[in-house]
């Protein structure tokens, strides 16, 4: 029985159950005043836009996009209560239950293998989405709140982070009180991240590698490894209490998706975890799913080619054995089941997900239950 199942934390998700390198934090300096950064309008913190590792510097309020490929305008792909999450997240009242998942448009990263192309827009064309004002937002939270969901989850916000804070604030205004989740990439800027201060209570950032050479190959960011670092030290720092969010939840939990053939990225990244994360929670993913490279949603001219098969039973014991070792015994970490694709999203459809993972709520397809 492996460290983590002892503890009671292994877990099954629907529909699948769930280099030693030493890390030099460089200062970052994108914003030199926190007061300034704090007091300037959404509009002036997008233009020129700086608000992460991609120094774009680009017009955004003007309407420029750049490696997000979004301008200030916020869109949104889809919300719903989604039960594909850990189990601490999925909870929910009113014998409903499922994270409230809000999938926002455009991303700044650039994940070869990403399952949700069709949002981020690193497919090929312009990432699916349609513009939600402030006021739809609060529109959106409200209606996940009264289909029973257990929290607020936006996912993939990072370089929206001054249009979210706002909405936040104005969701909180109007008296919809559930837990907000941040479920990032962990690409932030950490200056960035002091806007979300007070307003998020759980952090959910991925962890994908501390190898820079890995970063640079499959992720299309060689200053990955130190990006991600920093802001998870960030979140660690922020995180406040939060009423109707259990204490075992933790408040922040640190994600890591292990890749076929690249075990020993993971070990690193487990190494720095057990050494850096104190309070927080692992969830270990074993999910990873070759693409259907044939698909223009999946495909994009030039770059590297992702890992094409899926974890091994080998790679997944190898893994789990390495948590006793590291004295890693919270948290969670996905069974190995057998290799399957059908559950990829489709957000070309008003539901994406197979049935019984997700509940559509809103979508960008004008869906509305």
């Amino acid at each position: 029985m492996n460290p983590l199942e002892r503890a009671g934390f292994l877990f099954s998700g629907v529909p699948t159950p769930w280099q030693n390198a030493a890390i030099f934090f460089r200062e970052f300096n994108f914003y030199t005043d926190m007061i300034a950064i704090l007091s300037k309008s959404a509009e002036a913190l997008y233009s020129p836009c700086k608000l992460c590792h991609r120094l774009c510097a680009v017009n955004r309020a003007g309407g420029e996009s750049g490696y997000c490929g979004e301008s200030a305008e916020l869109r949104i792909a889809c919300a719903g209560l989604h039960r594909g999450e850990e189990p601490l997240l999925i909870g929910g009242h009113a014998g409903t239950g499922g994270s409230g998942a809000i999938f926002v448009s455009g991303c700044n990263l650039g994940c070869v293998f990403c399952q949700n192309r069709q949002i981020t827009g690193h497919g090929g064309g312009r990432a699916l989405g349609r513009a939600a004002a402030t006021d739809e937002f609060v529109r959106i939270c409200a209606a996940l709140k009264e289909r029973g969901a257990a929290n607020i989850n936006i996912v993939t916000g990072s370089h929206a982070i001054p249009a979210l804070a706002a909405g936040i604030r104005a969701v909180r205004a109007a008296g919809i009180d559930l837990p907000v989740l941040w479920n990032s990439s962990a690409y932030e800027d950490p200056c960035a991240l002091e806007m979300l201060r007070g307003l998020v209570d759980i952090f959910l950032p991925d962890l994908k590698t501390l190898d820079r050479s890995l970063s640079a190959r499959l992720f299309n960011a060689p200053d990955y490894p130190e990006a991600a670092a920093a802001a998870i030290t960030k979140m660690l720092g922020m995180v406040n209490d939060a009423a109707g969010v259990p204490p075992e939840a933790g408040r922040v939990m640190v994600r890591h998706l292990v890749l076929p053939g690249e075990l020993e990225s993971t070990r690193t990244v487990l190494r720095w975890f057990a050494g850096n994360c104190a309070g927080a929670l692992l969830s270990l993913m074993f999910q990873y799913t070759p693409l259907p490279r044939g698909k223009a949603a999946y495909t994009r001219a030039g770059e590297a080619s992702p890992p094409a098969r899926f974890i091994s039973e080998a790679e997944y014991h190898t893994v789990i054995g390495w948590l006793g070792e590291l004295g890693i015994e919270e948290g969670f970490a996905q069974e190995l089941t057998a290799p399957d694709n059908e559950w990829l999203p489709d957000f070309s459809c008003p539901n994406p997900f197979p049935r019984g993972i997700y509940t559509p709520v809103w979508s960008w397809l004008n869906y509305t239950p």
